[in-house]
């Protein structure tokens, strides 16, 4: 069998995400043949012998693949285990027959849907950068929200550590005194990224709750509650992040063209020269950089 790189195996096994894997990996806790790895390195699943933190890791390639939605109540922590002893969502989830694991984050005290999977594949295409599969929260924030509060949140804030949101989608559900009741559609999963934002226009959350990722939604699902996606949900869901990820290359393909464009100039051009790179207009015994040189209107 050819080689594959160790961080996709350990998420196809169902361990943990792809990105989860690479933190693992730096961390010092996964060894191949006894000796530790690096993110990038490879391995020959029918051959090599993989562990994590000392546990040997058997090579199922039949595995089933689950792809579950929860509701994630508040209390919570989303991750597959937690050294300060508090509750996760796998203890939620106990009758799955695979090692599943979350996709994405909701902290300890959001609540709503969350995707699981055993699926590394699936995961890695939910949680890229490049999908931006959109998500939609309700958000109560206090005090009330102003105009000019909402315009900065759906133009795009600077968070804390200096990077800026992508423009979001504001939409005020309530609107009373003393609080503001917000539909929020991001594209982008930064860590705590709405309470961030908030924070970072002078309003504090109250309550976040996700009703939606791409084209699942929460429906009736109680807290606690989860159940298997439908085909449909996945088929969107890949659908979506596929588009996703080609309007992305496209976007970038023309900020490198339009690049190239701005640093290419004319052979002999002289940065600064009035008239540079243009042809004289002889017919009337006058250069365009004559006609450049009148007094505006």
């Amino acid at each position: 069998m050819a080689q594959e790189r160790i961080q996709k195996i350990m998420a196809e096994q169902g361990l943990c995400s792809r990105r989860a894997a690479e933190q693992i990996i730096r961390e010092g806790r996964v060894k191949l043949n006894g000796h530790p790895v690096k993110v990038g390195d490879k391995m020959d699943p029918n051959q090599d012998i993989l562990s994590v933190d000392g546990q040997r890791i058997l090579y199922n390639k039949k595995q089933q693949m689950y792809y579950i939605m929860l509701y994630k109540p508040r209390g919570y922590v989303t991750t597959a285990s937690d050294e300060l002893g508090r509750r996760t969502v796998l203890d939620l989830v106990k009758d799955v027959p695979a090692r599943i694991y979350p996709v994405g984050r909701l902290d300890k005290d959001s609540e709503g849907l969350l995707l699981m999977t055993n699926d590394g594949t699936f995961a890695n295409a939910m949680m890229h950068p490049s999908g931006e599969i959109t998500k939609l929260y309700r958000v109560t924030v206090r005090p009330r929200a102003t105009e000019q509060q909402l315009v900065k949140l759906t133009q795009g804030v600077v968070l804390d550590d200096g990077t800026k949101t992508l423009p979001a989608v504001v939409n005020v559900v309530v609107d009373e005194p003393g609080r503001s009741v917000l539909e929020m559609t991001l594209r982008e999963g930064k860590n705590r990224e709405i309470r961030r934002m908030c924070e970072a226009v002078g309003l504090e959350v109250v309550r976040l709750k996700r009703n939606a990722e791409g084209v699942v939604k929460l429906g009736m699902l109680q807290p606690g509650e989860y159940r298997e996606l439908t085909k449909q949900e996945l088929t969107g869901l890949r659908a979506a992040a596929a588009k996703g990820r080609a309007r992305t290359r496209t976007t970038n393909e023309q900020e490198a063209a339009a690049q190239r464009k701005h640093h290419r100039r004319p052979a002999g051009d002289k940065p600064g020269a009035r008239g540079a790179g243009r042809p004289a207009n002889r017919a009337n015994g006058r250069s365009n950089s004559r006609k450049m040189s009148r007094k505006p209107d």
